[in-house]
This record gives C-alpha cells, structure tokens and sequence, in this order.
C-alpha cells in the first residue's frame, strides 16, 4: 500500500526536525528505553514533548512509511504543542500543525521556511 501523502509527510517531518533544531529543541542523545516506554499519552510522565515528537511520533511516522503502512485518519498534535509550549517556538508549532493538517486529510500549504 502506497500512500499519496508520503511525500508530504516525510517533507513536513524534515521541516519539523528542521525547526526543532533550529530551537534547540533536537537533542543528540535518546532517552532510556524505559522512558520511551510510558504508556502515557505523549510519554508525559517520562519525556519532555520534544523528545516525544524526536524518538516517538517521528520514527513513528517514518517507519509507517518505510513499511508502506496506512497512515492514520486523525492527528491532534498541534493542541498538545500549544498547550505545552504556549505562545514559544511558533515555527516549530506550525509545523506540526502542518503534519496534523497533513493527516487529517486537509489541504497542506507550502512549507514556511
């Protein structure tokens, strides 16, 4: 199975880590695998949300892609994003709104760069 957004997706994900980056929102060392095995939503007890969207909701993504596995019909992350971060890091929030948007099936503007 081939997904039309692939491309899309994998442009918004370089756009996000971009972003993250950018911020200094990208860490060079990954977590514990026992944190990155919370069940909570987001790994809120055992991750910041950057590490979250860096070694959880990232190569979620992109090992879906690599595998040609449907994507999901539904992605809120954004909320969360604005809840965590507020009025900081709105690049890094758009592009995560572009993700979400992405997902859901809604129509993807350019990247802002």
């Amino acid at each position: 199975m081939s997904d039309v957004r692939y491309p899309a997706l994998l442009n918004a994900l370089d756009a996000l880590k971009q972003q993250m980056q950018l911020h200094e929102l990208w860490a060079l060392e990954a977590p514990s695998q026992k944190a990155l095995a919370s069940t909570q939503p987001f790994c809120v007890d055992t991750l910041e949300f950057e590490q979250w969207l860096q070694f959880v909701m990232m190569p979620t993504f992109l090992t879906m892609i690599e595998r040609a596995q449907a994507l999901p019909n539904q992605c809120d992350i954004h909320t969360m994003a604005e809840h965590i971060w507020q009025q900081r890091y709105s690049a890094v929030q758009q592009q995560i709104k572009r993700i979400d948007t992405l997902i859901s099936g809604g129509s993807l503007r350019p990247p802002l760069n």
